[in-house]
């Protein structure tokens, strides 16, 4: 058995195609077929049923398929670490964060990098914590930065909590609404509800039991979209309203453009953002740089949330936004 035969294996695991998953490993099917069938002769059991040209995962391969995931990792983890030692601050670097952090991060922090490791070659993705948390498992990522809890309570992921989010709803400034106190569910949903981001299913239930709404949350809300861009420009531009973290919208808040708006009862979320990463990976160099500048960015964020819900307060519209005490870093 080599770990060449493992990959393959996981190949084809990964993929359900001898097809896809030759072209992937880039040999041709039989040559893939023929090392699927030597690493059977080495274990000793089949791994596959080959019915109506398909190949099925038998018993044997679904037991073995998370320890040859292990060796694989180890295996390519020692490379890694050397290539690591080698490089420096050179190599590369794959992170990822969701659209409401990456609109006030993802640009700063890139900038950051080219000024203190220009040798460094960085590619991002932005998508939501659950395909970020995929894409790490799969190990097309070195980190992510999104909601902790996904990571909270596996073994093989290390998480760093760094940002307990606050949560409002938001309209325009000058919106019909946006001088009211004690706004009910019934008044707000009298104009277009807008959806931004990914909300798990214990999010939308939380939202369901707030505000007395039935599932699915999403037959509530006229637009749902992840471009955050779009989101601010249909607030600015229209008497929408969104639920949304404070940070996903500090930009139009600070420039005066959005508003929270007093909703009875607030909107009580659970949601920290935080650093996850793969447990024992050894992290490129350059990761702790990363890791610092994303530090100080929420510092600085939780900062100016506060002084912007400070200053509502003192000019006498009650503060929207429900705060929270800062949790200490996991």
């Amino acid at each position: 058995m080599n770990i060449r035969q493992l990959k393959h294996f996981l190949a084809v695991m990964d993929l359900g195609s001898l097809a896809a998953a030759a072209e992937v490993v880039h040999l041709s099917q039989p040559a893939l077929s023929r090392s699927l069938r030597a690493l059977e002769d080495v274990l000793r059991v089949p791994l596959f049923d080959r019915q109506d040209r398909r190949l099925r995962p038998t018993p044997y391969a679904l037991a073995y398929v998370e320890r040859a995931r292990r060796m694989v990792f180890d295996e390519n983890e020692g490379a890694r670490s050397l290539a690591l030692m080698r490089d420096g601050e050179l190599g590369s670097l794959a992170f990822g964060m969701g659209s409401s952090i990456a609109k006030f991060l993802l640009a700063p922090l890139m900038l950051e990098m080219l000024a203190k490791a220009p040798g460094l070659r960085m590619s991002a993705m932005v998508q939501s914590t659950d395909v970020l948390h995929a894409a790490l498992l799969k190990e097309q990522l070195d980190f992510f930065i999104g909601d902790v809890r996904i990571a909270r309570h596996d073994p093989d992921m290390a998480t760093e909590a760094l940002y307990p989010c606050t949560f409002g709803w938001f309209a325009r400034a000058g919106h019909p609404l946006a001088a009211s106190r004690n706004i009910t569910m019934a008044r707000l949903t009298a104009y277009p509800l807008i959806s931004a981001g990914y909300a798990d299913e214990t999010v939308e239930r939380r939202i369901a039991d707030l505000y007395g709404l039935h599932m699915p949350i999403s037959q509530h809300f006229a637009l749902s979209t992840s471009d955050l861009s779009t989101v601010h420009a249909l607030l600015a531009s229209s008497d929408a309203v969104t639920p949304s973290t404070a940070i996903a919208v500090l930009d139009p808040l600070k420039a005066g453009v959005v508003v929270p708006l007093d909703v009875t009862p607030a909107l009580d979320l659970d949601l920290t953002l935080g650093i996850i990463h793969r447990a024992g990976r050894t992290l490129a160099p350059a990761s702790s740089r990363a890791f610092e500048f994303i530090r100080e960015s929420f510092a600085s964020a939780a900062v100016e949330i506060s002084r912007l819900d400070g200053r509502r307060g003192a000019s006498g519209a009650a503060p929207a936004l429900r705060k929270r005490a800062l949790r200490a870093r996991r």
